[in-house]
């Protein structure tokens, strides 16, 4: 907790909200004050001096939102949308790309997705050298079939050139994404992934290989995407325990995230899981062309959809903030301390009776529902977008800040 001498020229004075910074240790309700884009105090009762003042009693003020798997190279791949309006319907200040480009086509997504965006956009970049080319409704063509599309050389190459974006190497792994390759895939990936010291990320599909085998590959920091998909090959075994692979892999420092898709989220595997103690350690929303419509619809669906599931607030909240930003090697972001960047999410926790269903088509009731209040990035504060699949379940609670939304359905 840090407070800077009183009203001492802040811009903005956030006031009155639950404040839920895991980085920083701190849950309860303080103001948070801005000034020149940065986090400037956070405290009990802040002066605010000349500076403009929100009142947001009754809110959630948590660093912004960063999803951690989205595909947003729009217009250029066949699976991405738009990063503004994901970025606006699910109050996010950062997204990571999970491969949607490779070394053949990163530099259009730098030049004219990333470069032309407000929002903090990073790239996994894929080490199939054209990306991901063939995913569309209807349209499903593995990228890591062949082994002369997977030349490290050129992955590495590109990495190199643009570490200030590109934070790790991506592969999607198993049955028809690889093929007869398989787990040969994965080695490969491993190997641009060490050349650069960086993360990997890898996509866990249908078997073969089998989720342990994928699993038992990756290194300490590596990322398992798709953590809870459902079976056949999913983490959990016959007996409806954690598989001993996940959990060894785990004690090494292999992260799991969630990157619910149109086909990795299942009910019955998450909820077999968190009974045996197995948390994600990241909630994500792997939105895509065919996700944007549900299930799955974006970050802040999946983490209320984890909230109903039974994970506590400040978990879903450091699950989608402080955890996702460490692990992509930018610890400046995810947090408020004094002197970070003033990139805030605000949400209102509402009472819903929003039935929520995984990939699967199985069901399950819902009490509540996140939704976006304001955002603001750098200080600025940005539009935020309606949820039309949500706003018929909204029961109840707002929060003081006179937020506007997009007038359009999305």
């Amino acid at each position: 907790m840090s407070q800077s001498a009183a009203g001492e020229g802040y811009d903005l004075v956030l006031k009155g909200g639950r404040v839920l910074d895991e980085r920083n240790g701190v849950d309860g309700v303080f103001d948070v004050a801005i000034k020149a884009g940065k986090v400037a105090a956070i405290g009990a009762s802040l002066q605010p001096g000349t500076a403009r003042v929100e009142d947001l009693s009754g809110c959630i003020v948590a660093p912004g939102l960063m999803d951690i798997h989205t595909h947003v190279y729009h217009k250029a791949t066949s699976l991405s949308v738009d990063p503004g309006l994901i970025a606006r319907r699910s109050a996010l200040t950062a997204m990571v790309d999970a491969g949607s480009a490779g070394a053949g086509n990163y530099d259009g997504f730098r030049d004219y997705v990333m470069n032309q965006s407000p929002y903090k956009i990073f790239a996994f970049l894929n080490i199939s050298f054209p990306g991901i080319f063939g995913f569309d409704k209807g349209v499903s063509i593995g990228e890591a079939r062949i082994r002369e599309m997977l030349p490290v050389d050129r992955c590495v190459a590109k990495i190199e050139a643009n570490r200030d974006r590109i934070v790790g190497v991506k592969v999607r792994i198993g049955g028809p994404v690889t093929g007869d390759l398989g787990l040969g895939a994965l080695e490969v990936a491993l190997e641009a992934a060490e050349a650069v010291g960086l993360p990997l990320m890898t996509h866990i599909g249908t078997a073969p290989p089998s989720y342990g085998d994928v699993v038992s590959m990756l290194r300490p920091g590596d990322i398992l995407t798709h953590c809870f998909r459902p079976d056949p090959n999913s983490a959990v075994g016959r007996d409806g325990k954690v598989i001993p692979e996940v959990r060894a892999a785990r004690e090494r420092g292999v992260l799991f995230d969630i990157a619910h898709g149109m086909g990795a989220f299942g009910y019955e595997t998450t909820e077999r899981a968190l009974q045996d103690g197995f948390l994600p350690d990241l909630i994500s929303s792997d939105v895509h062309v065919i996700a944007i419509e549900g299930p799955g619809f974006d970050l802040l669906h999946t983490m209320s959809k984890l909230l109903n599931c039974g994970l506590t607030l400040p978990d879903v909240i450091g699950m989608s903030t402080s955890r996702p930003a460490l692990a992509i090697r930018r610890p400046e972001l995810g947090h408020l301390g004094v002197g970070a960047a003033a990139d805030i999410t605000v949400l209102r926790q509402v009472e819903s009776n929003y039935v929520f269903e995984d990939v699967v088509g199985a069901t399950r009731p819902g009490v509540t529902l996140l939704q976006p209040v304001a955002v603001y990035l750098d200080g600025k504060e940005m539009e935020i977008g309606r949820r039309p699949f949500e706003e018929p379940f909204t029961l109840g609670s707002h929060c003081g800040h006179d937020h506007h939304k997009e007038e359009a359905a999305e």
